[in-house]
């Protein structure tokens, strides 16, 4: 029975029941196609079954088809052309399952696909350099083939034919090609018969088969079993071969349409391209929207044109998958050009110069590779302006989405952003400068763009003001707010219901917002919030009944904490999605990025390498140091050591490569061109950290800097949940010791694993209780809480932007916090396990003024006395930053008025206006300046420690 399966005879070598299915699709594909697509995805599947139990991948008698796809991919046997054949062949075998019908082309379709997959099977399992399958050999046709079966299978005898002369090294003219032809079906008709021959004489029986199926089940168990002692070398031997193997893969020109129309047909497009041909009297028509094949032009028939209803949109060239997917556009553009509108059509607007169809498509059906972008993937260019260039997509274009953006003109809303005014909006000097530039580079034509402004420096307000610009002067139709984190999320959502824009109305009250909750956008939609692990599901992890997810469904994205990748726990990820290390993520969220045809604005407060590669170099930044100066931020001074055995005679840190150093006053090493994670060891260390005496030791030193009944909050970073949870109840019992009885929520554990962690971030933002907070990674970045004066770390990291970020929840201005008129002038760090130390290298957040105890009498006399202009401008800096930390009391700013004629806040801007050179010699003149500022007020709060 194995040698008489016509295409699938050489997988004998593996099984008999792997040709058995073979010759089972091959026999049924057109009496019951619909008993065909089931064996051909049984085939499917038990091959993959077998290639994961091969190199130990988990997929037990719980794993779907869908499952072991999947781990074949993440394990790198499948790229993404064979991944896509694979779930071909899985959702039409499903289809037959469900519909209980099928038709004899796409029976025949999903043959040939099969064919590719066995094919590949083989070559890895079996390495064989010799191995020449041969074309896929057609059954004979039926007696009831339609005439777009009998043009596919004649077409596919012609390849068969003209492959064979090839392989001879002759060229077949057309009666040569007719008789070779007629010759090929001779032999099939010949090769089939003795396939059904032989099913006869076999007489196996369901319950036979059935046999056959358990027998290589237990086969397949019993390879899983055997692969943890494989070696690594031959595992990786394997998926080396197995890459190698899909690489040769080669799917024929009609294999491609058929992947093509599929495409087209999931983004909404009626395609089909034996049937809905202009040759076979295919026209638009009114409120359908077809991809109609081999249409006309002047310059020649295109592959498709797509039609809106009666509106011609766009062109179409398709490629074999190993032709250039980029440099085909080119023909699009001919057959744009030839293209001769008439009146059955509507008109589009154009022509826009030379081009009467606006909008250009090319591909050769394999998926999008960004290493292969110009032989993948979908090209399109927009061809009513020539500076737009061609670029790559995911996917097509749905017939909505090219019909919103012919209706889109982004050059008047560039202008209209050009005249428009930001006074309107509550921005800040700085903030109105980010979003100019953002919208500058959106009109150069930047389709990914950076701004990297400090914690706390409101890119919230920044970013929603911006958003609100480009939505109101129609310059995107729909925008996408991508965080990290439902909390992150929520704090967006809750900002635009409490944002006023204009005449006192929120982005809510004038727009329509999807939230957290909101699976896609309705066509109203302008603004949709989602997290970026909601998209990785919903993108890369469909389940078979997902609604596939458009290219066009946003025109722009903006990117909250675009850094985001370092520290990837459960906490992290709010248990939406697990990834296995930092790679993994950035990977999976530049997939998810990319998929969209929309610009991407990434915001940050701490870039990385990892974040310009995605977005570019920052084409606006606000950095701490200047926040600090200007007097948006509040300065910390050098940390308060907190010495135990540990830190000091335990465990140190091990250093991989040396660090580098910057100056973080001139930004001569550029952040964004360094790595994120330093070469440390820190696992060990944090291991060490957990035990209660140190934390015992440590809780005992705060509590005797901490007084609970005093303003101001404190943030504890532990290293998991239960350390948290040690910490929380060490410093109830010592302030206890201290204070006496304290309120039970005075100090709070707020992690991940807390019950309604929102609420509680939302309570210590909010309330006064609770006083310290003990958490891991949840609240190290977008959480807003100005009353934080204290951050203590007890626990190491490797990442600069961790580190950044957690001493950024400390920076935010908090007016009165310790009574009125007495703001927060500066927070404290306390470091336990010496990261601050270790970090400091690379963190371009140092405190401005370094030496908390420095006179202003000293700035003043090195202003003047210091002939080093870089020295002379860092004590400016200091200065400027020392004059910002208090505010001057009523008595004293009278003074300052009487003295220099200014108030504090004209002084601040002559102060930060002036040179060096010209403080120097002002001060001189106005000495009552800084008798007044060391004049001391009365405390009406205990000292800090």
């Amino acid at each position: 029975m194995s040698s008489q399966s016509v295409n699938f005879g050489f997988l004998a070598k593996h099984g008999d029941i792997l040709v058995r299915h073979g010759a089972l699709a091959e026999r049924y594909v057109f009496d019951d196609p619909n008993a065909a697509l089931v064996k051909i995805r049984q085939l499917a599947e038990t091959l993959a079954r077998e290639m994961a139990a091969r190199i130990g991948l988990a997929c037990g008698a719980d794993a779907t088809f869908r499952d072991v796809e999947r781990s074949l991919k993440d394990a790198g046997l499948l790229d993404q052309s064979l991944a896509e054949v694979m779930r071909t062949l899985r959702h039409a075998g499903n289809n037959a399952v469900h519909s209980l019908a099928g038709e004899q082309r796409e029976a025949l379709y999903q043959l040939k696909l099969l064919r590719q997959i066995a094919i590949w099977f083989h070559r890895t399992i079996a390495p064989d350099r010799n191995f020449k399958p041969g074309p896929f050999v057609p059954p004979p046709d039926p007696s009831n083939a339609d005439d777009a079966l009998k043009d596919e299978l004649r077409a596919i005898r012609e390849a068969l034919a003209s492959k064979e002369a090839e392989l001879a090294g002759t060229e077949l003219q057309r009666a040569e090609l007719e008789q070779r032809v007629a010759e090929e079906a001779a032999r099939a008709k010949q090769a089939y018969e003795n396939e059904a021959a032989a099913f006869e004489l076999a007489e196996q029986t369901e319950a036979e088969l059935q046999k056959l199926l358990e027998e290589h089940r237990l086969h397949v168990e019993e390879l899983s079993k055997q692969q943890p002692q494989t070696s690594s070398k031959i595992r990786e031997e394997t998926i080396k071969a197995a890459q190698q193997a899909a690489d040769e893969v080669e799917l024929d020109e009609s294999d491609t349409r058929h992947l093509i129309d599929a495409q087209l047909r999931a983004a909404g497009w009626e395609a089909d391209s034996v049937s809905l041909r202009h040759s076979h009297g295919t026209r638009p028509v009114k409120g359908r929207n077809l991809a109609i094949a081999e249409w006309p032009t002047a310059n020649g028939p295109a592959d498709y044109v797509l039609f809106a209803g009666l509106m011609p949109v766009a062109v179409v060239e398709a490629k074999r998958k190993r032709k250039d997917a980029a440099g085909a556009i080119e023909q699009s553009r001919r057959y744009s050009r030839g293209f001769s509108p008439d009146g059955g059509h509507a008109a589009t607007g154009g022509p826009w110069g030379e081009f009467q169809v606006p909008f250009l498509f090319s591909t050769n059906g394999r998926p999008y590779l960004k290493q292969l972008a110009e032989k993948s993937g979908v090209w399109f260019q927009d061809a009513r302006l020539e500076t737009n260039h061609p670029r790559a997509l995911e996917s097509w274009y749905t017939p909505e989405g090219l019909t919103e953006l012919l209706a889109q003109n982004s050059d008047e809303a560039d202008q209209k952003l050009i005249s428009e005014p930001t006074d309107y909006l509550p921005l800040r000097d700085y903030q109105a400068e980010a979003v100019r530039a953002t919208e500058a580079g959106i009109a150069e034509g930047k389709r990914e763009l950076l701004v990297a402004m400090a914690t706390g420096t409101g890119k919230t307000v920044t970013c929603l003001s911006l958003i609100y610009r480009l939505i109101k002067t129609k310059r995107f139709r729909r925008i996408l707010f991508l965080v990290d984190r439902t909390s992150l999320g929520q704090q967006t959502h809750d900002a635009l219901t409490t944002f006023h824009l204009e005449n006192f109305q929120t982005f809510n009250d004038i727009y329509d917002v999807k939230g957290l909750g909101d699976l896609k956008p309705d066509t109203d939609t302008k603004l949709h919030i989602a997290t970026v692990q909601g998209m990785v599901k919903r993108l890369l992890y469909p389940s078979d009944e997902t609604e596939s997810i458009p290219v066009d469904w946003y025109d722009c994205i903006v990117i909250d904490e675009c850094h985001r990748g370092y520290n990837l726990d459960q906490q992290m990820t709010d248990g939406e999605l697990q990834f296995r290390d930092e790679a993994d993520y950035i990977s999976k969220y530049r997939r998810v990025i990319e998929h969209f045809d929309a610009v991407k604005v990434g915001l940050t407060a701490t870039p990385a390498l990892h974040t310009t590669e995605i977005f570019g170099r920052p084409i606006y930044e606000y950095s701490y140091r200047q926040a600090v100066i200007d007097g948006w931020l509040v300065d910390h001074e050098p940390p308060f050591g907190i010495v135990t055995a540990l830190s000091e005679d335990g465990i140190r840190w091990e250093r991989g490569e040396e660090i580098k150093t910057f100056n973080t006053r001139t930004q001569q090493l550029q952040l964004f061109n360094t790595p994120d994670e330093v070469e440390v060891e820190v696992d060990t260390f944090n291991r060490s950290v957990i035990t209660e005496n140190f934390n015992r030791t440590v809780c005992q030193a705060l509590a005797e800097q901490i007084d609970p009944s005093l303003p101001g909050k404190t943030l504890i970073f532990c290293v998991t949940d239960d350390h948290a949870q040690l910490v929380e109840r060490l410093m109830k019992e010592e302030f206890e010791k201290l204070y006496g009885p304290i309120h039970t929520d005075t100090v709070k554990k707020i992690t991940g694993n807390s019950d309604k962690p929102l609420q509680l971030i939302r309570r210590f933002r909010n309330e006064q209780l609770p006083k310290v907070v003990t958490t891991v990674d949840l609240l190290t970045t977008g959480i807003d809480v100005p009353s934080i004066d204290r951050i203590v770390f007890l626990r190491r990291v490797r990442s600069r932007i961790l580190f950044e970020q957690m001493l950024g929840r400390a920076t935010r201005l908090c007016p009165g916090l310790y009574g009125d008129g007495d703001d927060k002038q500066r927070f404290l760090v306390y470091d336990a396990v010496r990261i601050y130390e270790a970090l400091e290298p690379l963190s371009s957040m140092k405190p401005v003024v370094s030496k908390p105890n420095v006179t202003y009498e000293q700035l003043a006399n090195e202003l003047k006395d210091v002939a080093d202009e870089e020295f002379r401008q860092t004590v400016k800096e200091q200065f400027v930053a020392k004059f910002n930390r208090k505010k001057l009391t009523d008595r004293q700013e009278e003074h300052l008025i009487a003295d220099t004629g200014m108030t504090r806040k004209q002084t601040m801007d002559h102060i930060r206006q002036s040179t060096p050179a010209e403080l120097a010699e002002w001060l001189e003149q106005h000495p009552a300046v800084i008798r007044i500022r060391t004049t001391r007020r009365k405390r009406t709060r205990k000292a800090d420690a």
